[in-house]
């Protein structure tokens, strides 16, 4: 599926078992909160935190499904093309750091 699609995709379930979009403000609360999640998992299972039982069985994958559900819906409400948006980021990056990461002693070690 396309950003576009995605896009419209959350734009339908909303519309049809969401009633309506949370505020922008409660959108970005959520969004705080679900990558709050995922920083969990990613500590528990890539850094030194232990499982606690209340983690076990929490899916990475998900976790990062519902952050990218909640930028979908910010970028709906707000009025954001994500693709367009995206291919632009693309180029900034490329034209602000195309030389940058290859001389970086730390990356190329």
């Amino acid at each position: 599926m396309t950003i576009e699609e995605a896009q419209k995709k959350v734009d339908e379930w909303i519309r049809t078992y969401g009633v309506r979009y949370f505020s922008p403000l409660t959108n970005m609360a959520q969004l705080t909160e679900e990558v709050g999640e995922v920083a969990r998992i990613i500590s528990r299972i890539y850094g030194d935190q232990s499982f606690k039982e209340s983690d076990k069985g929490k899916d990475l994958g998900d976790e990062l499904a519902d952050v990218l559900w909640v930028v979908l819906c910010l970028a709906n409400q707000t009025g954001v093309d994500l693709t367009a948006s995206l291919e632009r980021n693309f180029e900034k990056k490329t034209n602000r750091d195309s030389k940058r990461h290859l001389n970086n002693e730390k990356l190329t070690k």
